[in-house]
């Protein structure tokens, strides 16, 4: 279904007329060999702005953090730490079951994150097996099964001192780092520095089309390369997708703030019309929860109801809808998704 306004996620963004000029120009290479060109200077670029040594172009989040994960836990049968509502735990267990034999101690810690305590309470051993403390501690930011939230810095250095005293390598899935950055004017590589390694997304609310960064120390990169061709992501002249995420990363970051007030006046013009579905409070970022339930409706009802009206949403859980802007979201947008609301509640 066309939507006028698409609201699902924001990855569901059209490449901006820069980064088609730029795609069309860009020069490329063999990546499987590692000679392309635009995908080594989006890497060389992306390490920089997190303050890690190297970096990984993968077409997705999700290999990203599995090829992260991996890195950590060498095999099967390992024990990762993270919060229970956290995309590694949830949309991905199954992934990590398959490609890399780890299991989570999964906690339900809340809108923020983990805290130092969950983690110093998460690493009593595994008595079964004698294993001293869990094998990995994977952290979120923003925390998307919270509707966006960001987890604050301070937090995360703490976390990272119980790591460094057990032992324990820390791994961050910063697929909206930068929203996260934006919202709390932390810049993106102080959290990076808290953590071994970290992945974001240009497909997101930085707008590109495909593609993330695995970023982590030189001496990973090796590995984590063999583990990017394993996983069957050894794509060819990447350098075409790398170029749109070279100028999403130029112009993507300074007008995510854009997004998150545009996610606001949603959310506030959302409560306005039916009060007990939305709190604006909780949004932070560019996400928006609306609990359908409270109108008597079933998500999946309500997400037709919408869907006629034009508005495309997405369920998250029971009884909620997800709403999340981007860069294809403007104001009138809004004005739109406000009325697709306004519809809907009058004739239920």
């Amino acid at each position: 279904m066309r939507y006028r306004v698409d609201l699902r996620s924001d990855t569901v963004t059209t490449p901006s007329e820069a980064m088609r000029r730029a795609m069309a120009a860009a020069e490329v290479g063999d990546d499987w060999y590692g000679d392309d060109p635009t995908v080594n200077r989006l890497q060389e670029l992306a390490a920089e702005l997190t303050g890690k040594e190297a970096a990984i172009y993968v077409p997705t989040g999700t290999m990203a953090n599995q090829i992260g994960l991996r890195l950590h836990v060498g095999g099967a049968g390992h024990l990762v730490l993270c919060e229970g509502r956290s995309h590694v735990a949830t949309t991905e267990m199954m992934t990590s079951a398959v490609l890399s034999g780890v299991t989570y101690r999964a906690v339900e810690a809340g809108p923020r994150g983990l805290t130092a305590d969950d983690v110093a309470a998460g690493m009593h051993p595994d008595a079964y097996f004698d294993v001293e403390v869990v094998d990995l501690i994977s952290l979120e930011n923003t925390m998307g099964g919270y509707a966006g939230t960001v987890a604050p810095v301070e937090e995360f250095r703490a976390i990272r001192k119980i790591a460094e005293s057990e032992g324990v390598p820390v791994h961050l899935d910063g697929a909206l780092i930068f929203n996260a950055s934006a919202a709390s004017g932390v810049p993106v590589a102080e959290y990076a520095n808290e953590a071994d390694t970290l992945m974001f997304c240009v497909s997101k609310g930085l707008g590109a089309p495909i593609g993330s960064l695995l970023c982590g120390p030189q001496d990973l990169m090796p590995e984590a390369r063999r583990l990017k061709i394993l996983f069957g992501g050894a794509w060819r002249q990447a350098g075409v997708m790398a170029a749109a995420g070279l100028v999403a990363l130029e112009e993507g970051p300074g007008r995510l703030s854009l997004d998150h007030a545009r996610a606001r006046r949603l959310a506030e013009g959302i409560a306005e019309i039916a009060p007990l579905a939305v709190d604006p409070d909780a949004v932070e970022t560019n996400m928006v929860f609306a609990d359908v339930s409270s109108l008597g409706l079933d998500p999946m009802d309500a997400i037709e109801l919408l869907g006629r009206e034009g508005l495309g949403v997405t369920p998250i859980g029971p009884g909620v809808l997800r709403m999340v802007t981007h860069v294809d979201v403007d104001d009138a947008g809004i004005d739109l998704a406000l009325g697709a609301w306004r519809a809907v509640v009058a004739s239920t």
